[in-house]
């Protein structure tokens, strides 16, 4: 028995119960590894110009043996010598194939070859389920075989042995079942088969195994009721060929679909999908999409946004949250590149070519959205219903860091058509003169279309958007231009002209008295002709509006001390302005309910809460009687 040619003790027990948090990888390593194996061989075979050594002639398997709780995972591949099995597997985190890649770094660049392994330590994550491992290995163009046996950090043993073949069979003595870990799992063909489907996939050589099968019974055998006999059948378990390596001409749109529906488990087909191949300072292939509906808990805390994140067809992990920014976090998809990964290849490296992936990923969403905005409106205006709110969340959330990115994606209705309408276009229906983009926040289209100083701006051939979600005027404060227009919420207050401004001045008292008999509950009150038809409405002053108010006292918790400056406005071409000119002068202890009414049915008018309605009533019923 042999020790390991390192602190081989500890580094192994940290190569089986610290580098590795998921037992199930096991299988993904030595994969690679036979993948490696016969990537060696067949770039030998191109090199050296040796015949029968094509793709088709290459295969990994995998065979189970219930009784003796084995599981043998095989290749064709290059095979090692006795030597090698001392250097490669007696030597921890020596990596043979790493070595193979930096010395043929240069003649491999151009050919078909793609290398996996490169920190040496993916062979030992097999202790994480057997107590015993045992390696047969034959190498290419040599008459004698050798096998490599270990049972963990005990040591190892290199003796001849009897194999037919070049390549290497890695024999794991399944470990006992525990409370915590059933490790028979790994002897069922369900489990392997799920394994290779989710790790495997897209090694480029064939993976198979013996799988169960059931013979057709005849009619008359059912009538009997015979039991269907099994047999055993090799069966290839893994695609091979990713989806995004091919070529877009070469993929049908039913491909597209189907791929999406089987990887992300939505029953419906995506809205669009995006096929992309990089290549200069970074290279990846990707292949995105963006789903036709909303998930159930996409708003949710508990939503986990990330792409698959494969490197030479290896799953790494499922979900790689930093290629997407939040705002974009409804994209599904798998990117495949070459990334430093750390040791374990469970996950990966801070690198500034993810970052660079990352990056060019978020300028390819944009860019495609756009183009969907100008080419495919109805389209569009489907993704936006679905994930408009998380784009405006996006400005909001960040200070408007993000507003440059996201600012053209942005769409709100029209009070005028009930439409979806861009800024850019909103602005480029106005006039040089014109230096607002004006809005209005309410539950719906007609709320906004309702407000009293909307109706005046709809006369007078202007616009409003309909802020219809509480995050749209914090966004776009956040925003707080668009393409030198600034944007002004119709319930803002509004300078007066000269005539308005002599009108109030003339009824100062009046406006003064109302606003005491209000007890607080505005900063102002005056005469404005901005209301056109409506006898009474609410505005404000200052960066807190109305609807701002209302959001945030309407938070978990509220938010003490934040009130907007309300402004009471009166029209002065309404009935109800000669009336309040007598009371004034006649009863001032009745101007008290009247002006609390108007002030009530202002709030009503906006949809803003009323508290105490039941004394509200009381004083409608006492200016009714009187």
């Amino acid at each position: 028995m042999k020790s390991f040619k390192t602190q081989s003790k500890r580094v192994l027990d940290l190569m089986i119960n610290s580098i590795y948090t998921n037992k199930e990888i096991f299988l993904r390593e030595l994969i690679s590894n036979c993948s490696d194996a016969i990537d060696k061989l067949y770039y030998k075979g191109l090199k050296e110009g040796i015949s029968g050594l094509t793709r088709n002639d290459f295969a990994i398997s995998l065979k189970v043996d219930s009784q003796k709780r084995t599981l043998t995972i095989s290749d064709n591949g290059i095979g090692m010598t006795a030597e090698e099995l001392e250097s490669n597997l007696g030597t921890i985190a020596k990596s043979g194939s790493l070595a193979f890649k930096t010395e043929n770094a240069e003649e491999i660049k151009g050919d078909d070859i793609s290398v996996i392994g490169q920190f040496g330590v993916g062979f030992y994550s097999a202790f994480m389920v057997a107590d015993k491992v045992e390696v047969y290995s034959k190498a290419f163009g040599q008459t004698e075989a050798n096998l490599w046996v270990s049972k963990g950090t005990e040591g190892y043993e290199v003796k001849p042995c009897q194999k037919d073949g070049h390549g290497t069979d890695i024999v794991l003595y399944i470990k006992p079942d525990t409370d915590d870990d059933k490790f028979s799992d790994f002897l069922q063909e369900y489990k392997l088969r799920s394994l290779v489907k989710k790790y495997s996939d897209y090694i480029r050589y064939p993976i198979k195994a013996e799988v169960t099968e059931y013979k057709e019974l005849t009619e008359k055998e059912q009538k009997e009721g015979k039991q269907r006999e099994s047999f055993k059948k090799w069966e290839t378990l893994n695609s091979m060929t990713p989806l995004w390596k091919k070529n877009k001409s070469e993929v049908t749109e039913e491909e597209y679909d189907g791929f999406y529906k089987d990887s992300f488990f939505d029953y419906e087909k995506p809205l669009k999908h995006v096929h992309v191949s990089v290549e200069g300072s970074v290279n990846y292939k990707a292949l995105l999409y963006i789903p036709s509906k909303t998930p159930f808990n996409y708003y949710g805390k508990n939503y986990e946004k990330g792409l698959k994140l494969y490197t030479d067809g290896v799953l790494i992990t499922e979900k790689c949250a930093d290629l997407l920014p939040d705002y974009f976090g409804f994209v599904k998809g798998v990117v495949d590149s070459e990334l430093s990964l750390n040791i374990s290849r469970e996950t990966i490296q801070q690198s500034r070519q993810l970052k660079q992936i990352g990056a060019n990923i978020e300028k390819k969403i944009k860019n495609e959205l756009l183009d969907m905005q100008k080419n495919d409106r109805e389209k569009y205006d489907e993704f936006f219903q679905n994930f408009g709110l998380g784009l405006k969340y996006g400005i909001y959330s960040s200070y408007g860091m993000n507003a440059e990115t996201l600012k053209d994606l942005l769409m709100f209705k029209s009070a005028k058509d009930g439409k979806y309408i861009t800024l850019k276009e909103y602005v480029e229906k106005l006039s040089e003169e014109d230096k607002f983009i004006y809005y209005g926040s309410a539950k719906t289209v007609d709320g906004v279309k309702n407000l009293p100083q909307s109706e005046n701006l709809l006369d007078g051939g202007k616009d409003v958007l309909c802020f219809l979600d509480d995050v749209d005027e914090f966004a776009i404060k956040m925003l707080g231009e668009y393409s030198g227009k600034t944007f002004k919420n119709v319930l803002s207050e509004v300078a007066q002209s000269d005539d308005e401004q002599k009108l109030n001045q003339e009824n100062d008292g009046l406006l003064q008295e109302i606003k005491n008999c209000l007890d607080g509950k505005v900063a102002k009150v005056k005469l404005s002709s901005n209301l056109k038809s409506r006898p009474v409405s609410l505005s404000s002053e200052g960066e807190i509006t109305l609807d701002m108010e209302r959001v945030l006292s309407s938070m978990p918790g509220g938010v003490d001390g934040v009130k907007a400056e309300k402004v009471l406005e009166i029209n002065p071409n309404h009935a109800v302005f000669e009336k309040l000119k007598k009371i004034y002068l006649e009863d001032k202890d009745f101007l008290k309910d009247y002006a609390e009414i108007l002030y009530f049915s202002a709030r009503i008018t906006l949809g803003l809460e009323v508290e105490n309605s039941q004394e509200i009533t009381d004083k409608i019923i006492n200016v009714i009687s009187k």
